[in-house]
Protein backbone atom coordinates (compact mmCIF):
# COMPACT_ATOMS: atom_id res chain seq x y z
CA UNK A 1 0.00 0.00 0.00
CA UNK A 2 1.22 3.28 -0.44
CA UNK A 3 -0.02 6.80 0.83
CA UNK A 4 -0.13 10.36 -1.27
CA UNK A 5 1.23 12.72 -0.03
CA UNK A 6 -0.97 15.59 -0.07
CA UNK A 7 -0.38 20.04 1.34
CA UNK A 8 -2.01 18.24 4.75
CA UNK A 9 0.03 15.12 4.77
CA UNK A 10 -1.09 11.61 4.09
CA UNK A 11 -4.19 10.40 2.01
CA UNK A 12 -5.26 6.70 1.95
CA UNK A 13 -7.05 5.67 -1.62
CA UNK A 14 -9.71 3.47 -1.80
CA UNK A 15 -10.46 1.23 -4.08
CA UNK A 16 -13.13 -1.34 -5.66
CA UNK A 17 -13.20 -2.65 -8.66
CA UNK A 18 -16.59 -3.51 -11.11
CA UNK A 19 -15.66 -5.71 -13.84
CA UNK A 20 -18.20 -6.85 -16.28
CA UNK A 21 -16.88 -10.06 -18.49
CA UNK A 22 -18.79 -11.39 -21.16
CA UNK A 23 -19.31 -15.10 -21.01
CA UNK A 24 -17.90 -17.41 -23.52
CA UNK A 25 -20.88 -18.80 -24.92
CA UNK A 26 -22.32 -19.61 -28.68
CA UNK A 27 -25.35 -17.24 -28.08
CA UNK A 28 -26.78 -14.90 -25.90
CA UNK A 29 -28.54 -14.90 -22.07
CA UNK A 30 -31.79 -14.87 -22.93
CA UNK A 31 -31.88 -15.79 -26.39
CA UNK A 32 -30.61 -17.82 -29.13
CA UNK A 33 -29.14 -15.20 -31.06
CA UNK A 34 -25.01 -15.39 -31.69
CA UNK A 35 -22.52 -14.08 -30.08
CA UNK A 36 -19.77 -13.58 -32.20
CA UNK A 37 -17.33 -10.33 -32.33
CA UNK A 38 -17.26 -8.05 -35.51
CA UNK A 39 -20.45 -9.11 -37.29
CA UNK A 40 -22.23 -6.05 -39.49
CA UNK A 41 -24.31 -3.89 -37.37
CA UNK A 42 -27.81 -5.47 -36.37
CA UNK A 43 -27.20 -8.91 -38.02
CA UNK A 44 -27.22 -10.35 -34.51
CA UNK A 45 -30.42 -9.31 -32.98
CA UNK A 46 -33.46 -11.94 -32.28
CA UNK A 47 -37.17 -10.89 -31.33
CA UNK A 48 -36.43 -10.88 -27.79
CA UNK A 49 -33.28 -8.98 -28.10
CA UNK A 50 -34.73 -5.95 -29.77
CA UNK A 51 -37.23 -6.47 -26.93
CA UNK A 52 -40.61 -6.26 -28.90
CA UNK A 53 -43.94 -6.72 -27.45
CA UNK A 54 -45.00 -10.21 -26.08
CA UNK A 55 -41.27 -12.04 -26.83
CA UNK A 56 -40.05 -14.00 -23.32
CA UNK A 57 -36.61 -14.32 -21.85
CA UNK A 58 -35.64 -18.06 -22.01
CA UNK A 59 -32.64 -18.70 -19.45
CA UNK A 60 -29.43 -19.71 -21.75
CA UNK A 61 -28.13 -23.06 -19.38
CA UNK A 62 -24.50 -22.50 -20.66
CA UNK A 63 -24.26 -19.37 -18.90
CA UNK A 64 -25.37 -20.68 -15.76
CA UNK A 65 -22.58 -23.06 -15.88
CA UNK A 66 -19.61 -20.66 -17.19
CA UNK A 67 -21.09 -18.30 -14.06
CA UNK A 68 -20.96 -20.97 -11.20
CA UNK A 69 -17.74 -22.34 -13.07
CA UNK A 70 -16.06 -18.84 -12.58
CA UNK A 71 -17.35 -19.01 -8.99
CA UNK A 72 -16.07 -21.51 -7.94
CA UNK A 73 -12.53 -20.51 -9.69
CA UNK A 74 -12.85 -17.63 -7.14
CA UNK A 75 -13.41 -19.93 -4.07
CA UNK A 76 -16.69 -18.14 -4.01
CA UNK A 77 -20.08 -19.09 -2.15
CA UNK A 78 -22.52 -20.43 -4.92
CA UNK A 79 -25.91 -19.38 -4.34
CA UNK A 80 -28.25 -22.46 -4.93
CA UNK A 81 -31.42 -20.09 -5.14
CA UNK A 82 -30.72 -17.10 -7.09
CA UNK A 83 -33.29 -14.43 -8.74
CA UNK A 84 -33.48 -12.30 -11.61
CA UNK A 85 -34.56 -8.42 -11.35
CA UNK A 86 -35.36 -5.57 -13.86
CA UNK A 87 -32.88 -2.86 -13.67
CA UNK A 88 -34.82 0.12 -14.90
CA UNK A 89 -33.07 3.08 -16.87
CA UNK A 90 -33.47 4.61 -20.19
CA UNK A 91 -30.65 4.60 -23.34
CA UNK A 92 -31.47 4.30 -26.46
CA UNK A 93 -29.61 0.98 -27.36
CA UNK A 94 -31.49 -0.81 -24.29
CA UNK A 95 -34.76 -1.16 -26.19
CA UNK A 96 -36.58 -2.49 -23.05
CA UNK A 97 -35.94 0.22 -21.11
CA UNK A 98 -34.99 -1.95 -18.38
CA UNK A 99 -31.66 -4.02 -18.00
CA UNK A 100 -32.44 -8.16 -16.93
CA UNK A 101 -29.86 -7.91 -14.22
CA UNK A 102 -29.44 -9.81 -10.32
CA UNK A 103 -29.80 -7.31 -7.16
CA UNK A 104 -30.30 -9.06 -3.87
CA UNK A 105 -29.66 -12.59 -4.42
CA UNK A 106 -26.94 -12.54 -7.16
CA UNK A 107 -25.83 -16.50 -8.67
CA UNK A 108 -22.42 -15.93 -6.62
CA UNK A 109 -21.83 -14.86 -3.34
CA UNK A 110 -18.56 -13.66 -1.42
CA UNK A 111 -15.05 -15.04 -2.32
CA UNK A 112 -11.14 -14.08 -3.09
CA UNK A 113 -7.93 -13.32 -5.24
CA UNK A 114 -4.99 -13.38 -4.48
CA UNK A 115 -2.82 -10.92 -5.95
CA UNK A 116 0.64 -11.18 -6.83
CA UNK A 117 2.46 -7.71 -6.54
CA UNK A 118 6.08 -6.75 -7.63
CA UNK A 119 8.24 -6.93 -4.51
CA UNK A 120 7.03 -10.88 -4.67
CA UNK A 121 4.28 -10.36 -1.92
CA UNK A 122 0.98 -11.58 -2.26
CA UNK A 123 -2.45 -10.19 -0.80
CA UNK A 124 -5.65 -11.03 -0.72
CA UNK A 125 -8.78 -9.29 -2.06
CA UNK A 126 -12.43 -9.92 -1.47
CA UNK A 127 -14.74 -10.11 -3.90
CA UNK A 128 -17.95 -9.72 -2.75
CA UNK A 129 -20.36 -11.11 -5.25
CA UNK A 130 -20.42 -12.50 -9.32
CA UNK A 131 -24.12 -11.71 -10.38
CA UNK A 132 -25.27 -12.59 -13.91
CA UNK A 133 -26.94 -9.73 -16.50
CA UNK A 134 -27.61 -8.55 -20.38
CA UNK A 135 -25.75 -6.20 -21.93
CA UNK A 136 -27.27 -3.81 -23.78
CA UNK A 137 -26.56 -2.19 -27.41
CA UNK A 138 -23.85 0.27 -28.88
CA UNK A 139 -24.56 3.95 -29.65
CA UNK A 140 -22.50 4.69 -32.60
CA UNK A 141 -22.20 8.78 -32.39
CA UNK A 142 -19.07 9.44 -35.07
CA UNK A 143 -21.27 7.24 -38.55
CA UNK A 144 -23.26 10.61 -39.17
CA UNK A 145 -22.95 14.03 -38.54
CA UNK A 146 -25.96 14.80 -36.59
CA UNK A 147 -27.27 11.59 -36.43
CA UNK A 148 -26.79 8.73 -33.44
CA UNK A 149 -26.59 5.47 -34.91
CA UNK A 150 -27.65 2.03 -32.65
CA UNK A 151 -26.33 -1.48 -33.16
CA UNK A 152 -27.89 -3.89 -31.16
CA UNK A 153 -25.90 -6.76 -32.00
CA UNK A 154 -24.61 -6.80 -27.85
CA UNK A 155 -27.62 -6.24 -26.53
CA UNK A 156 -28.60 -9.32 -24.51
CA UNK A 157 -25.14 -10.76 -24.90
CA UNK A 158 -24.23 -12.89 -21.10
CA UNK A 159 -22.04 -10.45 -18.84
CA UNK A 160 -20.80 -11.52 -15.36
CA UNK A 161 -20.61 -8.48 -12.95
CA UNK A 162 -18.07 -9.26 -10.46
CA UNK A 163 -17.14 -7.02 -7.85
CA UNK A 164 -14.45 -6.76 -5.38
CA UNK A 165 -14.66 -5.26 -1.60
CA UNK A 166 -12.80 -1.61 -1.59
CA UNK A 167 -9.45 -3.88 -0.83
CA UNK A 168 -7.05 -2.16 -2.59
CA UNK A 169 -5.29 0.92 -1.80
CA UNK A 170 -3.26 1.78 -4.96
CA UNK A 171 -2.89 1.77 -8.64
CA UNK A 172 -0.47 -0.89 -8.97
CA UNK A 173 -2.94 -2.81 -6.49
CA UNK A 174 -5.71 -2.65 -8.88
CA UNK A 175 -3.66 -3.64 -11.84
CA UNK A 176 -2.47 -7.14 -10.74
CA UNK A 177 -6.18 -7.42 -9.44
CA UNK A 178 -7.40 -7.84 -13.23
CA UNK A 179 -4.17 -9.34 -14.04
CA UNK A 180 -5.22 -12.21 -11.54
CA UNK A 181 -8.71 -12.09 -12.73
CA UNK A 182 -8.42 -11.97 -16.25
CA UNK A 183 -5.69 -15.05 -16.63
CA UNK A 184 -8.51 -16.97 -13.81
CA UNK A 185 -11.36 -16.25 -16.39
CA UNK A 186 -8.83 -17.45 -19.18
CA UNK A 187 -7.69 -20.83 -17.11
CA UNK A 188 -11.65 -21.47 -16.92
CA UNK A 189 -12.68 -20.89 -20.07
CA UNK A 190 -15.60 -18.71 -19.13
CA UNK A 191 -14.20 -14.89 -20.74
CA UNK A 192 -11.49 -14.70 -23.39
CA UNK A 193 -10.43 -11.37 -21.38
CA UNK A 194 -9.92 -9.17 -24.69
CA UNK A 195 -10.49 -5.79 -23.26
CA UNK A 196 -9.88 -4.55 -26.71
CA UNK A 197 -12.90 -6.01 -28.01
CA UNK A 198 -15.28 -5.22 -25.12
CA UNK A 199 -14.88 -8.51 -24.04
CA UNK A 200 -13.74 -7.21 -20.38
CA UNK A 201 -14.41 -3.88 -19.08
CA UNK A 202 -13.99 -2.43 -15.66
CA UNK A 203 -15.77 0.95 -14.06
CA UNK A 204 -13.61 1.84 -10.70
CA UNK A 205 -14.66 3.04 -8.05
CA UNK A 206 -12.33 5.84 -6.04
CA UNK A 207 -12.43 7.74 -3.15
CA UNK A 208 -9.59 8.74 -0.38
CA UNK A 209 -9.40 9.35 2.97
CA UNK A 210 -6.98 10.07 5.87
CA UNK A 211 -5.22 7.13 6.76
CA UNK A 212 -7.34 5.20 9.37
CA UNK A 213 -10.80 7.66 8.62
CA UNK A 214 -13.89 6.48 7.84
CA UNK A 215 -14.57 5.85 4.25
CA UNK A 216 -14.74 9.01 1.79
CA UNK A 217 -17.25 9.76 -0.94
CA UNK A 218 -16.46 7.68 -4.26
CA UNK A 219 -16.81 8.34 -7.82
CA UNK A 220 -17.21 5.13 -10.41
CA UNK A 221 -15.14 5.87 -13.24
CA UNK A 222 -17.09 3.68 -16.11
CA UNK A 223 -16.05 1.37 -19.09
CA UNK A 224 -12.13 1.33 -18.85
CA UNK A 225 -10.87 -0.83 -21.22
CA UNK A 226 -7.18 -1.39 -20.29
CA UNK A 227 -4.95 -2.19 -17.62
CA UNK A 228 -2.85 0.76 -18.48
CA UNK A 229 -6.26 3.12 -18.77
CA UNK A 230 -7.14 1.70 -15.27
CA UNK A 231 -3.33 3.43 -13.89
CA UNK A 232 -3.74 6.00 -15.29
CA UNK A 233 -7.68 6.76 -14.17
CA UNK A 234 -6.70 6.04 -10.74
CA UNK A 235 -4.17 8.57 -9.96
CA UNK A 236 -5.55 11.25 -11.57
CA UNK A 237 -8.72 10.79 -9.87
CA UNK A 238 -6.85 10.37 -6.33
CA UNK A 239 -5.14 13.53 -6.71
CA UNK A 240 -8.12 15.28 -8.35
CA UNK A 241 -10.25 14.61 -4.97
CA UNK A 242 -6.88 15.37 -2.68
CA UNK A 243 -6.75 18.42 -4.07
CA UNK A 244 -10.64 19.30 -3.78
CA UNK A 245 -10.75 18.31 -0.14
CA UNK A 246 -7.77 20.48 0.43
CA UNK A 247 -9.07 23.05 -0.85
CA UNK A 248 -12.05 23.42 1.16
CA UNK A 249 -14.27 21.49 -1.88
CA UNK A 250 -16.50 18.53 -0.77
CA UNK A 251 -16.59 15.45 -3.51
CA UNK A 252 -20.02 14.61 -4.76
CA UNK A 253 -20.83 10.93 -5.68
CA UNK A 254 -20.98 10.39 -9.39
CA UNK A 255 -20.19 8.23 -12.65
CA UNK A 256 -17.11 9.73 -14.23
CA UNK A 257 -15.46 9.21 -17.86
CA UNK A 258 -11.63 8.36 -18.06
CA UNK A 259 -10.53 10.52 -21.05
CA UNK A 260 -6.93 8.88 -22.49
CA UNK A 261 -6.06 11.33 -24.71
CA UNK A 262 -5.81 13.90 -22.22
CA UNK A 263 -5.02 12.09 -18.99
CA UNK A 264 -7.94 13.15 -17.01
CA UNK A 265 -11.22 11.93 -15.66
CA UNK A 266 -14.65 14.13 -16.17
CA UNK A 267 -17.96 13.84 -15.53
CA UNK A 268 -20.77 11.92 -16.57
CA UNK A 269 -23.46 12.19 -14.71
CA UNK A 270 -24.78 12.28 -10.57
CA UNK A 271 -24.17 8.58 -9.59
CA UNK A 272 -27.67 6.83 -9.28
CA UNK A 273 -28.50 4.87 -5.62
CA UNK A 274 -29.99 1.66 -6.29
CA UNK A 275 -33.23 2.85 -5.39
CA UNK A 276 -33.35 4.75 -8.20
CA UNK A 277 -33.15 1.67 -10.64
CA UNK A 278 -36.82 0.38 -9.10
CA UNK A 279 -35.59 -2.85 -8.98
CA UNK A 280 -37.65 -6.04 -9.14
CA UNK A 281 -38.09 -9.57 -9.88
CA UNK A 282 -38.06 -10.25 -13.52
CA UNK A 283 -42.02 -11.82 -13.82
CA UNK A 284 -41.15 -13.49 -16.57
CA UNK A 285 -38.24 -15.49 -15.09
CA UNK A 286 -38.90 -17.89 -12.30
CA UNK A 287 -35.84 -17.77 -9.29
CA UNK A 288 -33.06 -19.85 -11.06
CA UNK A 289 -32.66 -23.27 -8.50
CA UNK A 290 -29.51 -25.33 -8.73
CA UNK A 291 -28.78 -28.60 -7.89
CA UNK A 292 -25.98 -29.35 -5.47
CA UNK A 293 -24.47 -32.37 -7.46
CA UNK A 294 -24.54 -30.24 -10.41
CA UNK A 295 -21.97 -27.63 -8.65
CA UNK A 296 -20.16 -30.58 -7.61
CA UNK A 297 -20.01 -32.13 -11.43
CA UNK A 298 -18.79 -28.54 -12.03
CA UNK A 299 -15.99 -28.07 -9.48
CA UNK A 300 -14.48 -31.67 -9.81
CA UNK A 301 -14.39 -30.71 -14.00
CA UNK A 302 -12.10 -27.18 -12.81
CA UNK A 303 -8.07 -27.07 -14.52
CA UNK A 304 -5.05 -26.87 -12.42
CA UNK A 305 -5.54 -22.37 -11.51
CA UNK A 306 -2.54 -20.31 -11.29
CA UNK A 307 -1.84 -20.22 -8.18
CA UNK A 308 -2.01 -24.16 -7.34
CA UNK A 309 0.15 -23.99 -11.08
CA UNK A 310 2.81 -21.72 -9.29
CA UNK A 311 2.75 -23.43 -6.13
CA UNK A 312 3.64 -26.76 -8.34
CA UNK A 313 6.36 -25.10 -10.42
CA UNK A 314 7.87 -23.94 -6.94
CA UNK A 315 7.97 -27.74 -5.36
CA UNK A 316 8.63 -30.41 -8.29
CA UNK A 317 10.92 -27.77 -10.70
CA UNK A 318 12.56 -26.49 -8.31
CA UNK A 319 11.96 -22.68 -9.44
CA UNK A 320 11.62 -19.40 -7.95
CA UNK A 321 8.76 -18.15 -7.20
CA UNK A 322 9.53 -14.90 -9.74
CA UNK A 323 9.38 -17.39 -12.45
CA UNK A 324 6.75 -19.48 -11.62
CA UNK A 325 4.59 -16.56 -11.34
CA UNK A 326 5.79 -15.47 -14.74
CA UNK A 327 5.38 -18.97 -16.54
CA UNK A 328 1.74 -19.39 -14.90
CA UNK A 329 0.46 -16.00 -15.97
CA UNK A 330 -1.21 -17.30 -18.86
CA UNK A 331 -2.23 -20.73 -19.58
CA UNK A 332 -0.52 -20.54 -23.16
CA UNK A 333 2.56 -20.01 -21.81
CA UNK A 334 2.22 -22.18 -19.11
CA UNK A 335 1.15 -25.41 -21.28
CA UNK A 336 4.33 -24.72 -23.58
CA UNK A 337 6.49 -24.49 -20.59
CA UNK A 338 5.49 -27.67 -19.84
CA UNK A 339 6.21 -29.40 -23.19
CA UNK A 340 9.55 -28.04 -23.25
CA UNK A 341 10.24 -29.38 -19.45
CA UNK A 342 9.12 -32.89 -19.81
CA UNK A 343 11.54 -35.02 -19.63
CA UNK A 344 14.38 -31.86 -19.05
CA UNK A 345 16.10 -29.69 -16.41
CA UNK A 346 12.96 -27.82 -15.86
CA UNK A 347 15.12 -24.75 -14.74
CA UNK A 348 17.05 -24.07 -18.31
CA UNK A 349 13.76 -24.87 -19.61
CA UNK A 350 12.57 -22.25 -17.56
CA UNK A 351 15.35 -19.96 -18.58
CA UNK A 352 15.01 -20.48 -22.14
CA UNK A 353 11.58 -19.65 -22.05
CA UNK A 354 11.27 -16.53 -20.68
CA UNK A 355 14.60 -15.45 -21.66
CA UNK A 356 15.24 -15.85 -25.55
CA UNK A 357 11.98 -16.90 -26.16
CA UNK A 358 9.85 -14.30 -24.61
CA UNK A 359 12.17 -11.85 -26.18
CA UNK A 360 11.96 -13.22 -29.75
CA UNK A 361 7.85 -12.99 -29.53
CA UNK A 362 8.27 -9.53 -27.87
CA UNK A 363 10.71 -8.43 -30.72
CA UNK A 364 8.33 -9.70 -33.48
CA UNK A 365 5.28 -8.65 -31.61
CA UNK A 366 3.27 -11.66 -31.74
CA UNK A 367 1.59 -14.25 -29.23
CA UNK A 368 2.85 -17.75 -28.33
CA UNK A 369 0.20 -19.09 -30.35
CA UNK A 370 1.93 -17.39 -33.41
CA UNK A 371 5.65 -18.54 -32.62
CA UNK A 372 8.27 -20.13 -35.68
CA UNK A 373 9.48 -22.05 -32.98
CA UNK A 374 7.72 -24.67 -31.02
CA UNK A 375 7.70 -25.92 -28.21
CA UNK A 376 8.82 -29.29 -29.54
CA UNK A 377 11.56 -27.23 -31.62
CA UNK A 378 13.18 -25.52 -28.47
CA UNK A 379 13.05 -28.78 -26.34
CA UNK A 380 15.19 -30.36 -29.45
CA UNK A 381 17.33 -27.52 -28.93
CA UNK A 382 18.01 -28.29 -24.94
CA UNK A 383 18.87 -32.03 -26.11
CA UNK A 384 21.78 -30.29 -28.50
CA UNK A 385 23.18 -28.56 -25.42
CA UNK A 386 22.76 -31.58 -23.17
CA UNK A 387 24.11 -34.32 -24.62
CA UNK A 388 27.21 -31.72 -25.72
CA UNK A 389 26.45 -31.71 -29.62
CA UNK A 390 26.42 -27.71 -28.77
CA UNK A 391 27.44 -25.33 -26.68
CA UNK A 392 25.34 -22.88 -24.57
CA UNK A 393 26.80 -19.87 -26.58
CA UNK A 394 25.94 -21.45 -29.80
CA UNK A 395 22.80 -22.52 -28.90
CA UNK A 396 22.15 -18.66 -28.75
CA UNK A 397 22.67 -18.40 -32.62
CA UNK A 398 21.30 -21.92 -33.31
CA UNK A 399 17.99 -19.91 -31.65
CA UNK A 400 18.02 -17.33 -34.11
CA UNK A 401 18.60 -19.33 -36.59
CA UNK A 402 15.95 -21.35 -35.57
CA UNK A 403 13.97 -17.93 -35.66
CA UNK A 404 14.92 -16.97 -39.10
CA UNK A 405 14.63 -20.39 -40.86
CA UNK A 406 11.59 -22.13 -38.82
CA UNK A 407 13.99 -25.44 -39.53
CA UNK A 408 14.35 -28.10 -37.01
CA UNK A 409 17.52 -27.35 -34.86
CA UNK A 410 19.39 -30.67 -36.07
CA UNK A 411 19.23 -29.63 -39.25
CA UNK A 412 20.66 -26.51 -38.47
CA UNK A 413 23.28 -27.61 -37.07
CA UNK A 414 24.61 -30.03 -39.72
CA UNK A 415 23.84 -27.41 -42.48
CA UNK A 416 26.12 -24.48 -40.53
CA UNK A 417 28.28 -26.93 -38.84
CA UNK A 418 27.98 -25.83 -35.53
CA UNK A 419 28.55 -29.03 -34.06
CA UNK A 420 30.66 -28.81 -30.75
CA UNK A 421 34.24 -29.19 -30.77
CA UNK A 422 34.78 -32.03 -27.80
CA UNK A 423 37.77 -33.55 -29.61
CA UNK A 424 40.67 -33.06 -26.83
CA UNK A 425 43.44 -33.14 -29.11
CA UNK A 426 42.10 -30.01 -31.02
CA UNK A 427 41.26 -28.57 -27.94
CA UNK A 428 44.67 -28.99 -27.00
CA UNK A 429 46.35 -27.38 -30.13
CA UNK A 430 44.29 -24.16 -29.39
CA UNK A 431 44.98 -23.25 -25.98
CA UNK A 432 48.47 -24.08 -27.11
CA UNK A 433 48.40 -21.90 -29.57
CA UNK A 434 46.90 -19.01 -27.91
CA UNK A 435 49.25 -19.50 -24.97
CA UNK A 436 52.54 -19.45 -26.88
CA UNK A 437 50.63 -16.34 -28.94
CA UNK A 438 50.44 -14.41 -25.97
CA UNK A 439 53.67 -14.82 -23.95
CA UNK A 440 52.99 -11.35 -21.74
CA UNK A 441 49.30 -12.42 -20.99
CA UNK A 442 50.88 -15.60 -19.70
CA UNK A 443 53.34 -13.99 -17.61
CA UNK A 444 50.58 -11.06 -16.48
CA UNK A 445 47.93 -14.47 -15.36
CA UNK A 446 50.93 -15.88 -12.84
CA UNK A 447 50.67 -12.39 -11.19
CA UNK A 448 46.80 -12.20 -11.68
CA UNK A 449 44.79 -15.14 -12.12
CA UNK A 450 41.76 -13.51 -12.88
CA UNK A 451 43.07 -13.74 -16.14
CA UNK A 452 41.98 -17.05 -16.72
CA UNK A 453 38.65 -15.77 -18.35
CA UNK A 454 40.20 -13.99 -21.22
CA UNK A 455 42.36 -17.03 -22.10
CA UNK A 456 38.90 -18.65 -22.14
CA UNK A 457 37.30 -15.93 -24.38
CA UNK A 458 40.53 -16.52 -26.99
CA UNK A 459 40.26 -19.71 -27.40
CA UNK A 460 36.29 -20.04 -27.73
CA UNK A 461 36.78 -17.01 -30.33
CA UNK A 462 39.68 -19.01 -32.13
CA UNK A 463 37.33 -22.17 -32.40
CA UNK A 464 34.52 -20.06 -33.30
CA UNK A 465 33.06 -20.54 -29.96
CA UNK A 466 32.32 -24.80 -31.07
CA UNK A 467 34.89 -25.89 -28.19
CA UNK A 468 33.63 -27.73 -25.39
CA UNK A 469 33.48 -24.47 -22.66
CA UNK A 470 34.67 -27.37 -19.57
CA UNK A 471 37.38 -28.70 -21.87
CA UNK A 472 38.77 -25.70 -22.70
CA UNK A 473 38.98 -24.78 -19.02
CA UNK A 474 40.60 -28.29 -18.06
CA UNK A 475 43.27 -27.84 -20.76
CA UNK A 476 43.52 -23.99 -20.00
CA UNK A 477 44.68 -25.11 -16.26
CA UNK A 478 46.58 -27.63 -17.29
CA UNK A 479 48.64 -26.07 -19.47
CA UNK A 480 48.83 -22.63 -17.66
CA UNK A 481 49.98 -23.81 -14.64
CA UNK A 482 52.67 -26.42 -16.04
Amino acid sequence: MSLIKGETGDWEVVLGLEVHAQVVSESKLFSGAPTAFGAEPNTQVSLVDAAMPGMLPVINARCVEQAVRTGLGLKAQINLRSVFDRKNYFYADLPAGYQISQYKDPIVGEGEIILDLKDGATRTVGIERLHLEQDAGKSLHDQHPSQTYVDLNRSGIALMEIVSKPDMRDAEEAAAYLTKLRSILRYLGTCDGNMEEGSMRCDVNVSVRKPGAPLGTRCEIKNVNSIRFVRQAIEYEARRQIEIIEGGGTIHQETRLYDAAKGETRSMRSKEDAHDYRYFPDPDLLPLVLQPDWVEKIKASLPELPDERKARYVKDFGLSIYDAGVLVAEKETAVFFEAVAKGRDAKQAANWVTGDFFAMLKRRGIGIEDSPISAAALGKLLDLIADGTISGRIAKDLFLAMDETGKDPAVLVEERGLKQVTDTGAIDAAVKAIIEANPDKVAQYREKPSLFGWFVGQVMKSTGGKANPKAVNEALKKQLDA
